[in-house]
């Protein structure tokens, strides 16, 4: 699917777009891969990592989503989109709400404007479970976002451009999540505990970009695609980064949640489940008609199907979570 195309990657030197970007050279043979973002620093290291001498089909390109024009260009010729820019650190987007307006919802207007002009095939877009029943306005923007992408399929016309939304829980390791924190607060002989009861879902960055990546394939447009993840305890992550380190119970930050939730129970109603995956179809009635006459295997969720990471039958264990920090290293 990605051989001979041009395929654009916003924020393409964040965490994800570094892993995205490793995977598509190993596997694939694009005509050209965009490395889309503002940070000409993370580009220079990027560039280290994958040089234009031995990858001639790597671009880079300093830009950002808020800027209209310059995504307009960039997208120019572009066949494939992965949006994964946006301002994620909750905290500081409580604090800076219309910079995270800015990014997280103009930007993505921007990229589905461009795209759409530009003719580009496919848009894939990274949800988070902060946008299920959002509490931080972090999750609200997240939420918008995948609204304007679901609305763009729509809008887009029947055999233009398809819009989907790949929704997450948390990247193991990635830039802001609490295993850095961990790690560096282990010599310190303390870690901070918002709440003993906490729990989140638990991806790695390279089984986040295998399964966006197969959401690509199958896309139709206007699905919401949520893998099927396990669910872990911050207490127990604690105990498996740094074994007899007493923990300080902190109390959540701003917008912070107990629990996260990957599908609202309103959602269920319209939500396929699969082997591997839940499928969110469509909330407009003609737009599921169209697209969903060929979907095998999906079985519909109760009406009061909730996904969440503290009613889950899969959980990490202790163990499980060393040697996933271990392989890490």
């Amino acid at each position: 699917m990605l051989d001979d195309r041009v395929i654009l990657v916003t924020g393409g030197t964040g965490s994800f777009g570094r892993c995205l970007a490793e995977v598509v050279l190993a596997q694939y043979r694009p005509r050209q891969l965009i490395i889309f973002s503002r940070d000409e620093l993370k580009q220079r290291e990027m560039s280290l990592a994958f040089g234009t001498d031995r990858y001639p089909c790597v671009r880079y390109v300093i830009g950002d989503v808020r800027d209209r024009d310059r995504v307009y260009r960039a997208l120019d010729g572009v066949d494939i989109v992965v949006h994964a820019a946006a301002l994620k650190q909750v905290p500081i987007a409580e604090d800076n709400p219309l910079e995270a307006v800015k990014t997280n919802v103009l930007g993505s207007a921007n990229v589905i404007d461009a795209a759409i002009d530009r003719k580009v095939c496919r848009v894939i877009a990274l949800g988070t479970d902060k946008a299920a029943n959002p509490v931080s306005l972090y999750g609200a923007t997240k939420l918008c976002a995948d609204k304007l992408f679901l609305n763009a399929d729509r809008s887009a016309g029947r055999g233009a451009t398809r819009f989907s939304v790949v929704r997450f829980g948390n990247f193991l390791g990635s830039s802001g999540s609490v295993l850095p924190l961990f790690q560096r607060m282990r010599p310190l002989g303390l870690l901070p505990i918002t709440d003993p009861r906490m729990t989140r879902f638990w991806v790695t960055l390279p089984q986040g970009v295998g399964f966006l990546l197969s959401c690509l394939q199958g896309m139709r447009g206007g699905e919401v695609f949520v893998p099927k993840l396990p669910s872990m305890r911050v207490v127990d992550l604690a105990k498996a980064v740094a074994p007899g380190c007493p923990t300080k119970v902190v109390g959540p930050r701003p917008g912070e949640k107990l629990h996260e939730v990957l599908i609202s129970q309103d959602d269920a109603p319209q939500t396929l489940e699969y082997e591997d995956r839940y499928v969110i179809l469509p909330a407009f009635p003609e737009v599921r008609a169209n697209g969903d006459r060929d979907r095998t295997g999906g079985k519909p969720c109760p009406e009061d199907f909730r996904y969440s990471s503290d009613h889950n039958p899969w959980w990490l264990s202790v163990d499980q979570l060393r040697a996933m920090v271990g392989a890490l290293a």
